[in-house]
Parts: C-alpha cells; structure tokens; sequence
C-alpha cells in the first residue's frame, strides 16, 4: 500500500492533469471532492480561504495549496484576477449573484483570461426558481426524483447519506464537465462557463433508473421491486455475529449457487416463490453461521454474495489489500480510498498521503509567484487583506 510522499513526488511529471492549474474557492463536500479527482490525477490545486475559515472540516485538501484572502475587499479582488490569469480552472461552490457581486464572475475572469475554465458547483443551478435557495444533499436528491426510489416497503424514502448529490451528481460531474471543456480547449483555445448543478447531475447519474422504469423489474410500489429490497434473493442478510452479508443473485446460475451454499434445494425454495416465506427461510439460514463462515462457502462460487464490510474492515479485505485499493492518509493514519479509475500508463495517485494545508499557508509564496514584495505582502496583511500560517514553536522545555 501507498504509505510515502515519495510515491507522488516521484510520478508527479507522468500524471495526467500535470500542468493544470486549478483555483478552488473553499467550501463544504463537493466543491473540495471535485478539486480533489484533479489533484489526485495531477491538477496543481490553490484553494482560496477565507480570513479566520475553519479549513479542518475540508477532510479531502491534502495536497493542496492555501492562500487566505479576504475576497471582499479590492485588493483581495484583483490578487484573484491576477491568479486567474495564470490559472486554467476556477471552482466555485457559491449562490448564483455571489461572484458576480463581488466582481468575480465569469465575465470578469474570463475577460481576464478566455482559455479559463469557469466551473460553477451549485445546488439548483445558475437560473431557476429554486436557483437562489439553500439546500444540501437530501434535497437535491429529493427533486431529482431519484431518493423517492430509496427505501423499504412502507416507510419514509431514505437519503443515502449524501453520496449521490453532493458527490457523484456533484462534484464527481463537475470534475468530468472540467476535463471535457479542457479537452475541447484544445481545438478551440477557449474557455467556457461549466453549470453543473446537484439537481441534474443527481438526475442524470439516475437516467438508467428513469429509462428502465418500462421494465418489469419495476411497476411496484417502493421496496417492492428487485432491485430495491422487495425480492429476498436481492437483499441484505445478517449473520451469526451480528454481521452482514449482500445478495444479489438475480440470474438462475447465480441464484443456484446461493441454494447450494445454504444447503437448500430449488423444490424448496423456487426463485419466484412467495417472497415473504421465503425470505424468512434466509434469514433464518444466515443466522446460523458467522460473516466469516459463510465467506468461506461462498467467495469461490458465483453465487453474487459478499460480506458487507464497515469502512474500517474493507482495506484489509484481501481482494481490496491485492489490488492496493486504499492509501494511508498522513492526517490520520487510517487507509482511505485511493484514485479510480486507473490508467495504465499515467495513473492517478492519492494526495491523502500527503499534508492537508494549513489556512494561509501558501499565502506568501503564492503571492511572490505573482510578483508581490515583501514589503507589499507585509502591507496587504496589515491591512487584513491576507493572512499567512505561522507554525507556533514547539517548546523546548
């Protein structure tokens, strides 16, 4: 496993965004998730924070460089429309009006430099009924349509925690609008204005939930169809030790194995038998073994059932420990996901292994990069404009 900042450093000029230079406005979940898919396959990330931010609770920053400004003042304005100049992509998580009145939108940026990327992470939108309201995953996902198909027969619809709207419809999408406008500036030597807005990246990562609702593995009410918990073979059981095991054995070969590793017989339980009768018999049937016991019968068989892991017991899995899935994070120590998907030749490689920076500690170094003196630098936090990191010493005491 991944474990060195030596690994980065040493790949850092084979990876695939190597040379892109992102400006990322700080912010919760799925801006800083979209700025961490770049950083993680090369992109040079600055996040812009603001004077007194609390930047511990951006858990996805490593890697990344801090420059703490106060956005709202003139001079923080134009050290933004100077970096812009030299910067390929802008993220913005904020309300659409937000920018714009600060003189920071996308007709000033990209006056500035028109091969800018100027991607804006929204809730609803950049226009809209909802566009100027606050939300957060849950209610994305709600007008999307998709979290009314979350949920068990008879109860409330169940968020997902906030993985399908702050992350795959948002930050994930805003990540791949960003490489598509930079792959289409190649030919056109433009940039140009991403929307990418939580709603419709939500709905669209679900289009083959809207399209395949013909289909007769649907037509039920929620938690009554295949897929969503309302036939047994495709569920969740628990086992002897308080455990979980995930079937999903939807084709008759699979189901076969699933019948053979519990020791039953297809004229006990036929596929398409009363699903509450025979839910009951699985239940039962799992309960009378271990997670471990029943991985034993069953990961050498295709009867699609697998242990259902906690985060803290999937890295030591072996097929995930193989394949050297998860990283060592240098904050915590624990193992976290690494990049996907993996390229052959110029793979991505987890910032995680390296330091989350401090608020404003890039500050000074940024802004000599844009021609600032020290004495202009020293003025410009005088004045509150920046701030700049100050490691305190440790005693020697």
């Amino acid at each position: 496993m991944f474990s060195s900042c030596d690994v980065l450093s040493n790949n850092l000029c084979s990876m695939a965004l190597k040379g892109i230079k992102v400006l990322e406005f700080g912010g919760l979940a799925p801006g800083p998730f979209c700025g961490m898919v770049l950083a993680d396959f090369g992109a040079a990330i600055t996040r812009i924070d603001r004077i007194g931010a609390n930047v511990e609770v951006d858990c996805v920053g490593n890697g990344k460089s801090s420059l703490a400004l106060n956005v709202k003042s003139k001079e923080g304005v134009n050290i933004i429309k100077k970096l812009s100049r030299k910067s390929d992509v802008v993220i913005e998580p904020f309300r659409p009006g937000v920018m714009e009145g600060l003189g920071l939108g996308p007709k000033e940026l990209l006056q500035e430099n028109p091969r800018l990327i100027y991607a804006r992470l929204t809730g609803y939108g950049d226009k809209g009924a909802y566009s100027p309201r606050a939300g957060h995953d849950i209610n994305y996902l709600g007008l999307s349509g998709i979290l009314s198909l979350f949920g068990r027969a008879g109860e409330n619809p169940i968020a997902p925690v906030n993985l399908a709207a702050d992350f795959a419809g948002g930050g994930l999408m805003c990540a791949f609008g960003i490489i598509l406008a930079l792959l289409e500036r190649q030919s056109s030597n433009m940039g140009q204005v991403i929307d990418c807005n939580m709603v419709e990246g939500a709905a669209y990562v679900g289009s083959w939930l809207y399209r395949s609702q013909h289909l007769p593995i649907w037509g039920n009410s929620r938690g009554n169809n295949i897929l969503d918990t309302g036939r047994y073979f495709y569920e969740t059981y628990e086992t002897k030790d308080g455990k979980y095991m995930a079937v999903g054995a939807l084709e008759p070969q699979f189901y076969a194995q699933v019948l053979k590793g519990l020791e039953l017989k297809d004229d006990e339980i036929s596929q398409f038998d009363d699903n509450k009768a025979c839910k009951k018999v699985f239940r039962e049937k799992f309960l009378q073994k271990t997670q471990a016991e029943w991985c034993k019968i069953f990961d050498k068989t295709d009867a699609c059932v697998t242990p259902i892991l906690s985060l803290e017991e999937a890295p030591s899995h072996p097929h995930n420990a193989e394949r050297n899935t998860f990283v060592v994070s240098h904050e915590t120590g624990q193992l976290v996901p690494g990049p996907a998907p993996r390229l052959s030749r110029t793979p991505g490689i987890s910032r995680a292994i390296t330091p989350a920076p401090k608020r404003g500690q890039h500050t000074i170094s940024i802004l000599q990069d844009l021609g600032y003196t020290s004495s202009e630098i020293t003025k410009l936090e005088n004045m509150n404009v920046i701030e700049t990191y100050q490691e305190v010493p440790t005693s020697k005491l």
